[in-house]
């Protein structure tokens, strides 16, 4: 009996290993294209039949499946922001008067420090604001009617 499914099958968990710390699905794919080059030679097919197999395989995964992969899992590819991103356009109120060097809104829940844009006019206390970005831990914010 001919063995060479059990390095098939040794390579796709190498590779299936080494895609857990890259998370890019390329090793993934690649892994799927060593089994079924395992499964060819577990049916006995020869070294280059098996070959070839795992190299269709793998280039169907590649082409067909890992675009979508990276579509559905990679949130920031796909366009959708995360953490701090996601605050930007979100609208907030003044707890003190916000200048260029100091106030503080609540935003989110949470009570953050702000400041206006470089020679933007004060804005009151109880005003409603818009954040325009975030820097460091401080939100830049504007005028609601101005932000939008």
């Amino acid at each position: 009996m001919d063995w060479q499914w059990v390095w098939w099958f040794s390579g796709a968990i190498v590779l299936g290993i080494v895609e857990m710390f890259t998370l890019d699905f390329l090793f993934l794919m690649l892994a799927g294209g060593a089994i079924a080059g395992g499964a060819a030679a577990l049916m006995g097919a020869p070294w280059w039949l098996s070959l070839t197999v795992a190299a269709i395989a793998s280039l169907v995964l590649l082409l067909a499946l890992r675009p979508f992969l990276l579509r559905t899992f990679n949130l920031r590819k796909a366009g959708g922001a995360t953490n701090v991103d996601a605050l930007a356009g979100r609208e907030a109120r003044t707890i003190d008067e916000v200048t260029e060097t100091s106030g503080r809104v609540k935003l989110n829940g949470e009570v953050w420090s702000a400041r206006t844009r470089d020679d933007a006019p004060p804005i009151p206390e109880g005003a409603e604001v818009v954040v325009v970005e975030i820097k460091g831990a401080t939100a830049i914010v504007a005028p609601e009617e101005e932000g939008k």
